[in-house]
């Protein structure tokens, strides 16, 4: 499957576009709309054209990812979320996300709440999210990330 525009317009949103490179929350070098790699240095500069085209191939990829860990078929939307989740939290981490196994298990309703719950009866931020890809690398919650994962639940149970 390819990726539609709400999947763009999502990382796009979430992600911002930043034509300097940066480092990101968790600790990578990154430029344009959420880029990483090892093309990404300090003091790098890029044009907006340019960050489109990173932003089109980073998307392709994490398409074919996320599409050769699929076992069985899904919707445009929930393969958009999917792959939203995937270019927000890596590779590695979502094939081996209770995401991805409620997905190829069929149970979606399940999958949806992985993306996006509020664990009732506690004060703290931490154990509020406890079981969603909310958190920076230091296990602080953010809240851009509270917001993301809700969007892309949404878009997943649509």
């Amino acid at each position: 499957m390819k990726v539609s525009e709400n999947c763009k317009k999502i990382i796009k949103e979430f992600e911002g576009c930043k034509l300097i490179a940066y480092v990101c929350p968790s600790g990578k070098w990154t430029i344009g709309y959420g880029h990483t790699g090892s093309d990404v240095y300090y003091g790098l500069k890029i044009k907006q054209g340019l960050a489109n085209k990173l932003l089109d191939q980073d998307l392709l990829a994490r398409s074919r990812d996320v599409s050769n860990l699929l076992k069985i078929a899904v919707s445009q939307n929930q393969f958009d979320a999917l792959v939203s989740l995937e270019f927000n939290i890596g590779y590695g981490n979502f094939k081996n996300s209770s995401i991805l196994r409620c997905v190829n298990a069929g149970d979606f309703k399940k999958a949806a709440w992985h993306f996006y719950h509020e664990n009732q009866g506690t004060q703290k931020l931490e154990d509020k999210y406890k079981g969603c890809w909310v958190f920076d690398s230091y296990k602080k919650v953010l809240p851009g990330l509270v917001r993301r994962r809700k969007v892309e639940r949404d878009l997943f149970i649509l």
